[in-house]
């Protein structure tokens, strides 16, 4: 169970769907109070749906930052450094911001807010939306040790949480950030093997879903490399053998490599735009 953050209140400019989650997920496990939590948004009902579980809702980003300790940067990235400004003549050294924006490194909120600031970038993905997500985060500014501490804590009360240098933030887009899509695709078409055996489709895709949250729960829980639960499996001369030999002749462990090296890359050509 994540530590609770005493003392602490948060604050969300842009109150969307993974804002919500994190808000709900740090209520939900008990580190926050939802009368701690702060959001504006342009859309009313967004908001609504903040004051329906006990949060604050305010005009705009200069409130957030005059009534909470913690700001959480959640627009589209385009309008990062645009929020930032307006919030700057009431930013303060106790404030912690957090841009979860994709492809906006630290750069652009450091010019935006002052050199002085506490600011960290941290790259969630979809999965935060059911409590699971796998993020990355990086230091920037005047952010301390004590500040990421903060933050790991927050996340971890909606999943997994990590510190990288911001130049591993890109890799982090390619695997973790693109990565739900990957495995969309692969339960998709296990799937569709499933159907094309001769399962129903409803108990085909549950069958797919569960056989890799159970893998992926394997993986975590008893630490084992993936190569070596896989030989669990794989008996002589065995049908699971002979499944393994076809997905290595179609060359699906290149391709899923290919996958995270190629997102890797367009996230860094995004961001040097």
């Amino acid at each position: 169970m994540p530590s609770k953050i005493d003392g602490k209140k948060v604050g969300f400019v842009g109150a969307g769907a993974m804002a919500e989650a994190l808000a709900r997920g740090f209520v939900d496990k008990k580190v926050i109070e939802s009368s701690d939590i702060w959001c504006c948004d342009p859309s009313k009902s967004r908001m609504d749906v903040f004051t329906d579980f006990g949060a604050n809702a305010v005009k705009d980003g200069s409130e957030i930052a005059q009534n909470v300790d913690i700001i959480f940067i959640s627009v589209k990235p385009q309008y990062v450094g645009v929020v930032i400004k307006e919030m700057k003549p009431h930013l303060t050294g106790k404030h912690i911001m957090v841009s979860i924006a994709a492809g906006i490194p630290l750069s652009v909120m450091k010019d935006a807010a002052g050199e002085d600031k506490k600011i960290i970038r941290v790259m969630p993905n979809t999965p935060c939306l059911v409590g699971e997500v796998a993020s990355a985060m990086c230091l920037g500014g005047r952010a301390t040790e004590e500040d990421s501490k903060i933050i790991k804590t927050l996340f971890s009360a909606v999943g997994f949480c990590c510190v990288v240098d911001e130049k591993l933030l890109s890799a982090v887009t390619g695997l973790s950030g693109s990565g739900p899509a990957y495995v969309f695709v692969m339960i998709e078409a296990m799937a569709d093997g499933g159907v094309k055996a001769g399962l129903p489709r409803d108990i085909a895709q549950q069958l797919a879903a569960q056989t890799v949250f159970g893998s992926a729960k394997m993986v975590l829980q008893t630490g084992k490399h993936p190569g070596q639960l896989k030989d669990m499996v794989t008996s002589p001369a065995g049908t699971t053998i002979a499944g393994v030999h076809e997905l290595e002749k179609a060359g699906v462990r290149a391709a899923f490599m290919n996958a995270v090296t190629v997102a890797a890359t367009k996230a860094d050509s995004l961001a040097s735009i």
